[in-house]
């Protein structure tokens, strides 16, 4: 094969690897730790409880357990729209935290 013909095919094999981590970010899917699981149940009542309780306002707009920073975390958006990542162990006790602002978005 010629030079200019394997530059192409790398760079389309590049193009389609990059568009299918961005299929799998925006469906809530990391490709090396599969997709999200919410939190349900009891549990979810618990985590949310103690996460409002940790912030003192907002509400619970995202849950994930076996999140890649602990075993629960809870997204609270605040009433000036910030979100707060709260990190819980397996006892609902928080752990971490991670405020993102319209910076992080970038």
């Amino acid at each position: 094969m010629n030079r200019k013909l394997i530059g192409v095919l790398l760079g389309a094999l590049a193009t389609a690897a990059l568009a299918m981590g961005g299929i799998a970010v925006a469906g809530g899917e990391d490709a090396v730790e599969g997709p999200d699981t919410p939190i349900t149940g009891d549990a979810l009542e618990q985590a949310s409880a103690a996460a409002l309780a940790h912030t003192g306002e907002g509400e619970v707009t995202e849950t994930e357990v076996g999140d890649e920073e602990s075993y629960y975390e809870v997204e609270v958006t605040l009433p000036d729209g910030r979100e707060v990542d709260v990190q819980l162990d397996e006892s609902f006790t928080v752990v971490g935290e991670e405020v993102e602002d319209e910076a992080d978005d970038d």
